[in-house]
């Protein structure tokens, strides 16, 4: 999976499926899925009102593995290979919009956005 691409499904799912040696992608058939698309929108929309668990669903979904913190911490730190890691404070009932927009740059969601999403509207 390359980072423009963006799924909510199961780790089960990111095996590929063989049958009669023809190989069917899973993650392909997820592309565009309307949650997504409405999670981002909502994103957009107004990024000042995002849960933090929409922010955690969204970088999962990238790859992202979540380190909880520890001793009194509040910060999450978000880590995939190859990537820079991203720490986000869990704050409640928002997260600030300052990680938000920070999430939205170096995940460039809104190329995924128009590429896969406006033609749904």
């Amino acid at each position: 999976m390359h980072s423009g691409q963006l799924y909510f499904i199961t780790e089960q799912f990111f095996k590929r499926v063989v049958d009669n040696d023809i190989k069917y992608d899973i993650l392909t058939i997820m592309e565009g899925n309307k949650k997504v698309c409405k999670l981002l929108r909502n994103i957009f929309k107004n990024p000042k009102v995002i849960k933090f668990e929409d922010l955690d669903r969204l970088l999962r979904a990238f790859g992202y593995e979540p380190r909880q913190p520890r001793k009194g911490s509040s910060h999450y730190t978000y880590r995939k290979k190859g990537s820079m890691p991203i720490t986000v404070p869990y704050k409640r009932p928002y997260v600030k919009e300052i990680y938000v927009k920070q999430v939205i740059k170096l995940l460039d969601l809104e190329e995924y956005y128009e590429r896969n999403c406006k033609k749904r509207s």
